[in-house]
């Protein structure tokens, strides 16, 4: 048998404790197994997969807001690595001393 597990709580159950009670009173015949219907289950979880606002006009605006690219095509292609960190893109010693600052810092 499994070792009980204990939760944050102090309480001491094991992870399938409740499915396990189930399966044997079932067995048993002290308990009716539980009839699913997963079309039904399947087109009632449907409702849930949308919020209400994202339905409406005003859901529709800010999901346009919030996916609008903040940066203009145009001005990518004058950016350069070198422009961004004001040293020779690609110079490995460049790195190298970027990583021995990085290190130096977390040390402190």
């Amino acid at each position: 048998m499994a070792e009980p597990e204990v939760t944050a709580s102090n309480d001491v159950t094991t992870e399938n404790y409740d499915a396990e009670q189930m399966k044997e009173d079932i067995s048993a015949g002290e308990e009716k197994a539980p009839k699913v219907n997963v079309e039904a289950d399947y087109e009632r979880s449907k409702q849930f997969d949308v919020a209400e606002i994202d339905r409406s006009a005003e859901g529709a605006r800010a999901a346009a807001e919030a996916t609008e690219p903040n940066v203009k095509h145009s001005s990518l292609s004058s950016f350069s690595a070198q422009e961004s960190t004001g040293t020779e893109a690609g110079n490995p010693d460049t790195f190298r001393e970027m990583a021995k600052e990085v290190n130096h810092t977390q040390k402190q």
